[in-house]
């Protein structure tokens, strides 16, 4: 009897998710991987590794993440929208859940689940969030993973912006040239995170109960997820970190009910594969500022007649300023 499988690819702003589930919803392949821009080829290459032994399987698919849906619709495969594919996975893991906070690479999103659901998301600045602790690690001469051992051993919390990644910097540039410690900063760093994800996305609205943690920074980072704990009083039993946290909005998608084309493991692969190299249609243009060279020669010209007159600081005469 020919298999019926699950699939979700989840492209987020730095990083690709794939998880492949058999017909009782285990997985039979996961991963997360950054793709430093290289979106088709990353997807490709997951995409292969998940087909092996599985070429010839019927596969319900969904792709999600915010950078998924040129793909989506090149390959007529349905697109979910990431906040309602993490929730689907939520509802059906960990139904007893009443909030999540999601850190991904390049937004951050607070979700009430009560009886209407209520969403905050931080899309327009990657303050605070996985790119930012990328921003700031370097600055320690570290990672993201090397911050999080070095905010193991701190003992003092200074304030760092967290709104703005180059205020941060600003901020924390201060600290090192105080002799601050890098544990500190790196703890401090963390806790601005909390501080900006509840003041800037909780906005007043309470975050209790039983609050879920999702996304690469808020899964692998122990002490960025503690300082949340601290901040909001969340004893153990109203912490929910799930196994696989990272892949939580792939896993969604590929629990949508949503109607998918009749199509193979092999064949979704082969599809992905054929699209390197072709240029996909950005969702929003804008006309360029000169359509040919002409246009650039008359905007040349027109500007030339208005030039500030300069003269040879040699001559001058009098006050200069």
């Amino acid at each position: 009897m020919q298999k019926s499988l699950r699939m979700g690819i989840d492209v987020g702003s730095t990083t690709v998710k794939v998880v492949l589930l058999d017909e009782q919803d285990n997985y039979l392949y996961k991963k997360y991987i950054r793709h430093y821009a290289n979106i088709l080829d990353t997807v490709h290459t997951l995409l292969q590794e998940a087909q092996v032994g599985y070429e010839d399987a019927k596969v319900h698919v969904a792709i999600t993440g915010s950078g998924g849906m040129a793909m989506a619709d090149k390959v007529r495969i349905p697109f979910v929208q990431e906040v309602i594919a993490e929730t689907k996975a939520i509802k059906a893991l960990y139904p007893q859940t009443d909030v999540i906070i999601e850190l991904g690479g390049e937004d951050a999103k607070v979700t009430y689940l009560g009886r209407t659901a209520e969403h905050r998301m931080n899309g327009s600045c990657a303050g605070g969030t996985g790119a930012f602790i990328d921003q700031m690690a370097t600055l320690l001469q570290t990672d993201a993973s090397g911050l999080n051992q070095l905010a193991m051993n701190a003992d003092t919390i200074y304030p760092i912006a967290a709104r703005c990644g180059v205020f941060a910097k600003t901020d924390v540039q201060a600290l090192l040239n105080q002799g601050a410690s890098h544990e500190n900063i790196a703890k401090s760093v963390f806790q601005a995170i909390v501080n900006q994800t509840i003041a800037g996305l909780a906005c007043g609205h309470k975050i209790e109960g039983n609050v879920a943690f999702l996304g690469g920074p808020l899964t692998f980072l122990s002490e960025l997820r503690q300082c949340f704990c601290d901040t909001l009083e969340l004893d153990e039993a109203h912490r929910i970190i799930p196994e696989n946290g990272e892949l939580f909005i792939a896993l969604g998608a590929a629990l949508m009910n949503d109607e998918c084309r009749d199509i193979t493991v092999g064949e979704l692969t082969k599809e992905i594969g054929a699209l390197i190299g072709v240029p996909m249609e950005a969702t929003d243009r804008v006309d360029p500022l000169f359509r040919n060279e002409a246009e650039l020669e008359e905007f040349r010209a027109r500007h030339a007649k208005a030039v500030t007159p300069k003269g040879d600081i040699k001559d001058a005469e009098g006050p200069c300023y």
